[in-house]
This record gives structure tokens, sequence and C-alpha cells, in this order.
């Protein structure tokens, strides 16, 4: 029994020794199959990675544009004078005068006498004179009192306004220096192409020279409502970016990824991300010449009314939407009329450069020279014609211009004349006279009055109304806070409606 006990026992401790061997020499293997291969693999650095180099050269691409660029950009500290006319929601005249509660509310609020304060804002510039001539978008500077310009190397100066742009935006202000400054570059708008690389430069909530880079995402937009800004600009035909831009970023250059400028950033959309707006740079290049040379600036002009080309129009003219541009009107004794082009025509080309939209033709225009040849291709019954027609200067508020495309922005409503295919479409009667309402914006006091798009505005403060031309006429002769009586045709109905002042 004993034997036979220590013969399993000694039997179990070979199987033992046996198995551990095993594993023994199987790690071995493993492991010297192991150092084999990583004896073989070659580990390559990173810079010697495929596309590594292309992301270095890109990289130091933006540390060029952001050494060399921002040198060039300016900081604007702009002071202003706000006038408060009263204590808003209160006023006397709106339901308190002459009633049990007008004392106590004019001694309890003070009255309804203005206020002035001073109000200070941010935003910025970039250089494009070495004489000090700064260019900056017209809403950062409009009212100021007084415009600080901080310099990169921490100079500060008194900056005047030389000259504003209100149509576009833009605005040209100097400092007085005694040394020559160094001055951005301006490219190419018109060649840049929807993808490439941008960077923006600015002061964005008081956080100087900010560099934010992206691409651009869109070209000829145009601005409306959706828009967060100050003040107004007719021109329609901006470059969309992602690259960050924020309050205060305003009047920067939007840089391309060879350090030269191709826009003025401008707007943002309110309460959207990666959503910018910048001013093509090829029209400001017009607008500083002329600044600088004569302290205005004289826009060219057709002189014709113009409108996008949609669907229903478009299955009318049998043409394709974005074909070219509708003429809706043309000005009397103006450069088009003179040279035979007519309300119906369609335009295709500005100098054999081809107009898909209103912005596409605003913006061709814009860059000519008061006094230049252009020759206008439009479609007439199918047939192509070429009209040369020498451009004239835009009378100072626009009236009749391409910018207006086509119609009138007034208290929220967008009129425009009464043509044989609106009249169509609305189904009025031969006879009818007037302007048709072709857009009401929210929030206005069109829409507080419930006025509709179709409506026909037939008369303003009993004064009749049988053209654009004619209620541009009226309406130059009221106030903006002043009420005014509205005569309405809506299908068989007429009616008064009283529009506020804005």
């Amino acid at each position: 029994m004993w034997i036979k006990s220590k013969r399993f026992e000694y039997t179990l401790l070979i199987l033992v020794c046996v198995i551990l061997g095993g594993l023994i020499g199987v790690g071995v293997g493993a492991h010297k199959q192991i150092l084999g291969c990583m004896n073989n693999l070659k580990i390559e650095k990173a810079e010697h990675r495929p596309g590594a180099k292309n992301v270095v050269s890109l990289q130091d691409a933006f540390v060029n544009v952001a050494e060399n660029v921002s040198p060039c950009v300016v900081n604007l500290s702009v002071e202003k004078t706000v006038r408060d006319d009263g204590f808003p929601g209160f006023g006397f005249h709106n339901g308190f005068e002459g009633t049990p509660f007008e004392d106590f509310f004019k001694d309890f609020f003070g009255g309804n006498s203005p206020r002035e304060f001073k109000d200070q804002s941010l935003g910025t510039g970039f250089i494009v004179d070495s004489r000090g001539y700064i260019l900056t978008n017209n809403h950062v500077v409009k009212g100021a009192d007084v415009i600080t310009v901080h310099l990169l190397d921490g100079r500060k100066f008194k900056g005047k306004i030389i000259g504003t742009d209100q149509k576009v935006d833009l605005a040209l202000i100097k400092i007085d220096v005694s040394n020559s400054l160094p001055t951005a570059k301006l490219g190419n708008s018109s060649k840049t192409k929807i993808g490439e690389w941008v960077i923006a430069i600015g002061n964005p909530f008081g956080l100087e020279h900010t560099i934010t880079v992206g691409v651009i995402s869109a070209k000829g937009r145009s601005l409306g409502e959706r828009t967060e800004r100050t003040g107004k600009t007719q021109y329609g035909n901006f470059i969309q970016t992602d690259a960050s831009i924020n309050p205060g970023n305003s009047g920067g250059p939007l840089v391309n990824i060879y350090g030269e400028v191709i826009g003025i950033n401008t707007a943002i959309v309110a309460g959207g991300q990666g959503i910018g707006f910048a001013i093509p740079v090829d029209i400001a290049k017009h607008i500083i010449n002329g600044l600088i040379k004569h302290g205005k600036v004289t826009h060219a002009w057709l002189g014709i009314y113009i409108q996008e080309i949609d669907e229903t129009l478009a299955k009318h003219f049998k043409v394709d939407p974005k074909s070219g541009v509708l003429v809706a009107d043309v000005m009397k004794d103006s450069p088009a009329q003179k040279a035979g082009i007519k309300r119906g025509d369609i335009v295709t080309k500005v100098n054999e450069k081809k107009v898909a939209s209103p912005s596409d033709l605003q913006s061709e225009i814009l860059e000519k020279e008061v006094g230049e040849k252009v020759e206008v291709t439009v479609l007439r019954d199918g047939k192509e014609n070429v009209y040369e027609i020498v451009l004239e200067e835009m009378a100072e508020d626009g009236e009749g211009s391409d910018l207006s495309i086509g119609k009138h922005g007034w208290r929220g409503m967008t009129l425009q004349d009464i043509t044989p295919e609106i009249a169509s479409e609305l189904k009025l009667p031969s006879q009818v006279q007037g302007i048709v309402v072709a857009k009401v914006e929210p929030k206005t006091p069109a829409a507080n009055v419930q006025i509709q798009k179709g409506d026909v505005l037939v008369g303003i403060n009993n004064q009749s109304i049988d053209s654009l031309d004619g209620f541009n006429q009226i309406a130059k002769q009221i106030q903006d806070k002043e009420d005014v009586i509205l005569i309405i045709k809506r299908g068989r109905h007429t009616f008064f409606v009283g529009l506020p002042g804005e």
C-alpha cells in the first residue's frame, strides 16, 4: 500500500514537471518570436508620417498670417451719446395724459423728459494706407463722439471719420502719425472659392487681436432680419464663413491663407454659431479710393428695378430660375432707359460675366466707375440682345438704383410696382392703381397693424399712389416717427389703416 502510494506521487510529480517544461518552452519561443517581430518593426517618427508635413505647413501658414497681418489690425473704442426719450411704456402721450394718473407718474418717474448718456462700444479696423487711413464698418463708428484707435504696439490715437458709405456699411477713419504704418494687403474676393481657408482677426468682447480660423461657407449671401448687427445696409452679396466672429469683430479683416484681405467682417446670425458674414474686399477697394481722394463715395447707377426670378416667373418667361435677373421697371431718363432696356427684360451678363441673382448684378455695378461703359446682355422674347450703357452717378438716396432690388423697404414693408405678371397673379382689376406689398417683415409697424403680402397700397395721407416713384416722392416728406394713414386694397375690399412711426 505504501509502495503504491509512493509510486503515484512520483508519477504525479513527473507529469507536473513535463507540463511546466512545456509551458516554459512555449513561453521562451513566444518571447523570441515577439523580440524578432519588434526587431523587424520600423517605428516612424511623427514628422515622417504621411500627410504630417502638410499639417505642419498649414500650421505655419496660420502662424505667418497672424504675425504679418496682426500689426495692420487696430482695435477701436467708440464713445457715443445716446438719447433716451423717457421711461419706456409710460409716455403720457400714450395714455396717461389728461387722466388722474398723470401727476402721479410725472412725480414718480420724473415725467417723460429725454435724457442723454454716454455709451461705450468696441470694434475693429485695419490699416489700408501707411499715412494712417483705417477701414472699418460704418455701424461701428456711426454717431461717434470719440474714437480711440489702439495699435498692436500699444500706441493710442484719436481717430477722425474721413467718410462713410451707409449703403455698403463701410467707413474710413484716419489717425495722425509721424511714421509710416504697416498696411494690409488687399486680395481679390471674386477669385475666392467655397471651402477655402480664411482667418478672422479682431477684438471680440474686448479680447484684443484674437485669431480665429474657418472656411468660406458660401458666397453671395443676402442678409435679412435674422442678422444681429447695428445699422442698415442695402448691400447683399456677403461672404459667409464659419470662422468665429463675435461682437467687437465688426470692421476687422477676413484674410486668406496668404495673408490677403478678402473681406470685412460685418455681421453674425443672432443665436447662431459659426455663421458670420463679410463684405467682399473688391467692393471696398472702390470705396477706399473714393473716400481718400474725395471724402465721399459715388456709386454707379443703371437705373433699373430688378428682382429674382422665382419658379413662377421662370415658367412665365420660359427661362431657368438662375438664368438671370428680371427687370421689374426702368427709371425715366436713366442710363438703362437711354440704352433701350425695358421692363420684362432679363439681364444675363455684364461685360460677358454671368449674373444669376440680384446680388450678382448689384456687385458688378458697384465695382464700376461713374462714366464707365458696360455691355449688358439681356433676354427679350427669347432673343439675346447686347446694350452698351454709360453708367451715371447714383443719387444720394440711392433712388431707383440696383441696390433697391426693384423694391422699396418702408416701415417693415417691401413695396413694388404692379407689373402685368403681378396683376395676373393677384387677379387685380386692370384699372387698379397703386403699389403692391411684396413682403412684410415680422415685428415691424406694418406687421403690427396686420398689413399682408399682396395688399395694394393705393393712397397715403389722402394722396393717391400710382407708382413706386410717386410713393417715394411722398415718403420723402414723412418723418420716421410720424404716424400716417394708408389706404389699402385687399381683394374686393378697400380700407384705411393707421400706421405708427418707427
